[in-house]
């Protein structure tokens, strides 16, 4: 079976060497032909993933009918982009996996309501977890949530496909749990990173990770996620890495926001997308128009839109009421 990836960042680099690594035949579109050609003769893709040394079962390409015909395709554009892409893709029946975290801006949609529409003839299943590409790349031992629309049968469908040694999806049916835990991670990242760069300290850092957590229990119970889903490796498992590491994209978002840098600044000159400061305003209308409380979340936006310096919104957060841990 060959496997299609469309997107040749860094995680879709990341995946199309993981999937070639049992000696799988991979097609791995980008836009940049430039990059196309040095995966395809270099083996390297020194713009995303330069640590690699790509598998030679892996064709990179800039054609997208190449990949359209293919009864597998992960999916890994930036979150903002894959409508437009998919759109291009045509609607023959397909496994279509999204490996994009984020909602879109302007319509508030996770990424499985934007597949549905510019797909309609495929099957979605949502593939998240803990997973920093380098070390995916790598070979390195990683576990996933593998959330499938299709249930058991797709799954069975695809656990032999994607399973790798080294690389374990688990199963799932919830595709809402599995796109909120990814994409609420990402802002939260952000906040942590801004912990480090005020040099808060870890018993900040931790307090911040169980309080961001519980937000995005909120948010993903009162939209219908279940909650095992947010307490597992799409959730729970996803944020405590992202909130950890510089690895992470949103997380040195984050750090250099907290260290005095403007968001326009931090994010200048970047190949790769911090998601999360796309998602961070529209998380935050969902929440406002919801009535959901998202302290941190809001406190995120205030400092990206440069509404208030780091310090002076973490002084609001420690000032806001004591209240009771667990509501009633």
């Amino acid at each position: 079976m060959t496997i299609g990836v469309i997107g040749a960042g860094a995680w879709g680099t990341a995946l199309a060497q993981a999937m070639a690594s049992d000696g799988s035949d991979v097609v791995l579109w980008a836009r940049e032909a430039e990059l196309v050609d040095e995966i395809n003769t270099a083996r390297t893709n020194s713009l995303y993933l330069p640590s690699a040394d790509l598998h030679k079962t892996i064709r990179a390409t800039t054609d997208i009918a190449d990949v359209a015909t293919l009864d597998t395709v992960l999916v890994v554009t930036p979150a903002q982009h894959l409508g437009t892409v998919l759109a291009g893709l045509g609607h023959s029946p397909r496994d279509l996996l999204l490996c994009s975290k984020g909602i879109e801006r302007g319509s508030g949609r996770l990424m499985a309501d934007v597949a549905s529409e510019a797909a309609p003839q495929s099957e979605l299943a949502v593939l998240s977890g803990p997973t920093f590409a380098h070390e995916v790349a790598d070979g390195l031992p990683t576990a996933v949530t593998l959330a499938c629309a299709g249930g058991r049968a797709q799954w069975d469908r695809l656990k032999q496909t994607v399973a790798r040694p080294h690389f374990r999806p688990y199963y799932s049916d919830d595709v809402v749990g599995a796109e909120i835990g990814g994409a609420v991670k990402n802002v939260l990242a952000i906040a942590c990173g801004v912990v480090d760069g005020l040099a808060l300290g870890q018993n900040a850092r931790a307090a911040l990770i169980a309080r961001g957590y519980a937000e995005m229990m909120r948010f993903g119970v009162a939209r219908g996620a279940d909650r095992d889903t947010l307490a597992g490796l799409c959730g729970l498992g996803d944020l405590v890495l992202t909130c950890s590491s510089t690895s992470s994209r949103n997380y040195s978002l984050g750090k250099a926001l907290g260290e005095g840098m403007s968001a326009a600044e931090a994010l200048s000159g970047k190949n790769s997308v911090a998601e999360g400061s796309h998602t961070a305003p529209v998380l935050h209308e969902l929440a406002e128009r919801d009535g959901i409380d998202m302290p941190i979340v809001h406190a995120v936006v205030r400092i990206l839109s440069g509404e208030a310096p780091a310090r002076e919104v973490v002084s609001d957060i420690l000032a806001r009421p004591l209240k009771a841990e667990v509501e009633e």
